[in-house]
């Protein structure tokens, strides 16, 4: 058993607030992404309520994470950057939200592209908050609004769909 199953088994274990602590901290640092206590929550829920309040609580724990993340972004992200020998990834990381702006981050939210890398982008290039928390709200109510649908209508065949896509996503960026 790797660490990061153990990092879903112990948030599974605490329920929704297991899922908000894991939502939160992932768009802020932590690599393990909800998706993976998200799918086994909703596969388990009794009712469109629960479904719902899985989507919402992954949504909003997310997006308050990732303002955390664009804080960090905002006071150290750049200097971080630098003393890492990573200029040329801080400048396409500022090309990228100076031309997709609001849009960037949406599409961040929704893909499988690690949501915090954003969260932080957004913080150094000082993107307007609340185009952020817009933008945020919409893409990971999408994401995971999307899987909760999918896994509450096809079940089990859809969980496994699903995290087979996250793990051929998860290949391509740690390559």
């Amino acid at each position: 058993m790797g660490w990061e199953t153990t990092v879903v088994e112990t948030a599974a274990a605490a329920g929704l607030g297991g899922l908000a602590i894991l939502s939160f901290t992932e768009a802020v640092l932590q690599p393990v992404p909800p998706d993976l206590l998200v799918l086994p929550m909703a596969a388990t829920a009794d009712s469109s309520i629960r479904l719902f309040a899985i989507c919402a609580v992954a949504t909003v724990s997310s997006v308050l994470g990732a303002l955390v993340g664009a804080w960090f972004g905002a006071h150290w992200g750049r200097a971080l950057m630098v003393r890492f020998r990573q200029e040329r990834s801080l400048e396409r990381l500022e090309a990228l939200l100076e031309r997709y702006g609001t849009l960037g981050v949406f599409i961040a939210a929704v893909s499988p592209i690690p949501y915090k890398v954003l969260g932080w982008a957004a913080g150094m290039g000082r993107m307007p908050r609340r185009a952020f928390v817009l933008a945020g709200l919409l893409g990971r109510g999408l994401r995971f609004g999307l899987e909760v649908v999918l896994v509450g209508v096809y079940g089990a065949a859809a969980v496994e769909a699903i995290q087979s896509l996250l793990d051929r996503s998860e290949e391509h960026t740690s390559e």
